[in-house]
Order: C-alpha cells, then structure tokens, then sequence
C-alpha cells in the first residue's frame, strides 16, 4: 500500500503542480509565466517527487510509464492495474482540487479548457488528429528512454530524477502548442472530466499514443541498451 499512496500522491503533485501552473499563472496579465513557465512546472513536479517517494514505488505517476517500464522487463505486469488505478485517483484528485481553487474566483462562470489535451479545434494550434497522434507517440517514447537509460543500474547513480524532470521539460516545450501535451494519461483524463467542451470525448488518443510510444520505447530499450 506504501507504493500505491507514493503513486496517489506523485501523480496529484504532477497534475497539481503542472496544471495548476497552466491555469493560474500561464496567462496572469503583464507577469503570467507562458509556455516556458508551464513546461518547468511539469518538469520540477516530476523532478521534487521522484526524490521524495521515487524510492518507494518506483516513481512512475504516469500510466504510460508504468506499462513502458513493464515492456522494457522493469516492472511486474501484476501491479499495473493497481499502479494506474492509484495513478489515476491521484490525477482526478488533483483536478477536483484545482476546480474548487478556480471555482472560488469573483464572477467564475466556468473553467473552459482547464489545461485539457486535445487536437483539431481543441488544440492550442489547430493542429489536426495525425499531429496530435504523432507528437504524443514520438514524444512519450523518447520519455521512456530518458527514465529507462537514466536509471539503468550503468548510468550515474542519483541523477536520475534531473534527467527525467528536465526531458519532461523539454517535452513541454516542444508540444504545449501541438496537444497542450499529455504524455500521460491519468493527466489527460483528470482534466477532460472537469473541462468545458469535448476534451472527454478526445481522451482515447492521449491513452493509445502514449502508452503506445511506452512500450515501443520499452523494448527499444530492452533489446538496444539494456545489460547484456
């Protein structure tokens, strides 16, 4: 149960910390931090909590990295269902305390796309389903291999977290524009249930994709860098 609440309260720190950056502060007149702010938001959240419980569960807080990290041969297939359900609450725990915050705004009227992922009309750019498909594949494969390399038992020991929180970054960087960047699922339907509008119905995508690059870059890794 200790790993299970180290996920809970991993995954509700990300989203918290990450989309809470993006709602409150992302747009804030004359001093809001943008783009840059936000994908630094998501970087130091993974980057604090893998330090502060990523020796209990393993620090995974992303569903996709749970089943990458099962295809790459570093986690039992038993404990994905319960890694993804506690995954999961932390996320839409985390979304229902961002929705009371927002909520008690003067005049609030709604919380429009409240950090929500999606593509076509309710992406950032416009950017259609194929582009959305893409990025998130591309994008969580290559997270994968940054988790999957910066904690083989060859690499410098302790460093691990900074890697994993700056390619996140890096990550956010690239594609806030694109899907407003999931890479996660648990993230993406955490905010799709609160959101306005039919990020719900979009949800499908930032499961498939994700989880889809994870495991493509857990047997990459696997069969290409992993000990021989």
């Amino acid at each position: 149960m200790k790993k299970y609440f180290a996920e809970l309260f991993g995954t509700f720190w990300l989203v918290f910390g990450g989309c809470g950056s993006a709602i409150f502060a992302a747009a804030f007149p004359e001093l809001g931090i943008g783009f840059a702010g936000v994908a630094l938001a998501f970087g130091l959240t993974v980057l604090t909590m893998a330090y502060a419980v990523g020796h209990i569960s393993g620090g995974h807080f992303n569903p996709a990295v749970s089943f990458g990290l099962w295809a790459g041969g570093k986690f039992s297939a038993k404990e994905l269902i319960p890694y993804i359900v506690s995954q999961l609450v932390g996320a839409i725990l985390a979304a229902g305390a961002l929705y009371f915050i927002v909520s008690g705004k003067a005049g609030f009227d709604g919380v429009g796309g409240f950090a929500a992922n999606g593509y076509g009309e309710l992406s950032p750019g416009g950017f259609n389903i194929t582009s959305a498909f893409v990025a998130e594949f591309l994008l969580t494969m290559f997270f994968l291999l940054i988790i999957l390399g910066s904690t083989n038992e060859r690499a410098p020991k302790g460093f691990a977290p900074i890697a994993i929180g700056l390619g996140l970054t890096l990550i956010h960087l690239i594609s806030i524009p694109i899907t407003n960047t999931s890479v996660n699922p648990a993230r993406s339907m955490s905010q799709a249930l609160f959101a306005d509008g039919a990020y719900l119905a979009q949800s499908w995508l930032f499961w498939v994709a994700p989880i889809a690059g994870a495991i493509v870059a857990g047997f990459i890794h696997k069969a290409l860098f992993d000990k021989e």
